[in-house]
């Protein structure tokens, strides 16, 4: 119980201590003289005031628990998805494919991979790795997939502002019409699989699948095997030591307060991309401090957004 409402329980008892003594002391006197006793006017009152405190003191307790308490489960229900989503980053990374002759999408030049350019927002990646995924019917299985991670842009999609994982299982030969092989360089994942590099398109066999219906900014930067911070990888992929990873996610009963409109903008587009030269963990301070500067939309909206910055680290 909060010290000030100590103090007033006290006073409280002080006065009906008070009271209780003046009527036992006037029906004392008024046993002496043959007449029956009662509270005052004046007593009732004090007594009533009194309880009336009592009660505001209790339901202002109340509701700030009750506050305390929701914005607990916001931050639960945020760090709950958060975690399953870098967990399956983390698994995806860890078995990336790093072989000069398989194609690598990603923000900066990479040559001769495939260039993702300075990729402004949302940023996109599309690698092979050793990890499980939707296989076509027909065709021999390989142990590689096609993954790729984006957030969608097609406004009106069910996955609009929406993380999506594509796991797209590949098979070893060309026997099906619809499922192209795994395959190597010079065939690029842009050219044989656009869905994969692109922030609007459909996969064809329906592989995409949303993973942070809650996540509505992905960005990244490399750490290099030298020690130094870029959004240019090297001129291959082994110079690359660790993919940096920031996400933006608000919590769904923050969400509803807000339109897609505004989650694009100003939420998505204000959170500004990783620049040359910054430390590590800046990106993150920045984007906390854009939020905290928001006074367009309801501020228990934006209170509900949580950031996060994980490190993976390729196998070498």
């Amino acid at each position: 119980m909060p010290e000030g409402l100590y103090k007033v329980v006290a006073v409280a008892a002080t006065v009906l201590r008070a009271v209780t003594h003046r009527r036992q002391s006037r029906k004392n006197g008024s046993q002496s003289r043959g007449y029956k006793s009662g509270f005052t006017l004046t007593e009732l009152l004090i007594t009533v005031g009194v309880l009336v405190v009592l009660v505001l003191l209790f339901t202002q307790l109340l509701n700030s628990a009750a506050t305390i308490t929701t914005l607990g489960h916001k931050q639960m229900d945020a760090d709950s998805q958060a975690r399953q989503l870098l967990d399956r980053m983390a698994i995806d990374f860890a078995q990336m494919v790093k072989r000069s002759d398989v194609d690598f999408f990603a923000k900066g030049t990479l040559a001769p991979k495939s260039v993702g350019g300075t990729m402004a927002g949302n940023d996109r990646i599309a690698f092979y790795s050793a990890v499980p995924g939707y296989y076509p019917a027909t065709g021999s299985q390989s142990p590689v997939s096609l993954v790729a991670y984006r957030v969608n842009a097609l406004n009106g999609a069910t996955a609009f502002n929406k993380l999506e994982r594509l796991g797209k299982g590949l098979v070893w030969n060309g026997v099906s019409s619809t499922d192209t092989p795994i395959v190597f360089m010079p065939l690029t994942l842009s050219a044989t699989w656009p869905a994969a590099t692109s922030p609007t398109l459909a996969d064809p066999g329906g592989n995409y699948e949303i993973i942070g219906p809650q996540v509505f900014r992905f960005e990244y930067y490399y750490l290099l095997t030298n020690g130094t911070l870029s959004i240019t990888p090297a001129t291959d992929i082994s110079g690359i030591a660790a993919i940096v990873a920031d996400i933006a996610v608000i919590d769904s009963k923050s969400k509803v307060l807000l339109t897609d409109a505004q989650i694009t903008t100003p939420l998505a587009s204000g959170l500004a991309d990783y620049a040359t030269g910054m430390v590590p963990g800046q990106l993150r301070t920045n984007w906390q401090t854009y939020l905290n500067g928001i006074t367009s939309l309801p501020r228990p909206a934006v209170s509900g957004i949580r950031l996060y910055e994980r490190y993976f680290y390729l196998s070498q």
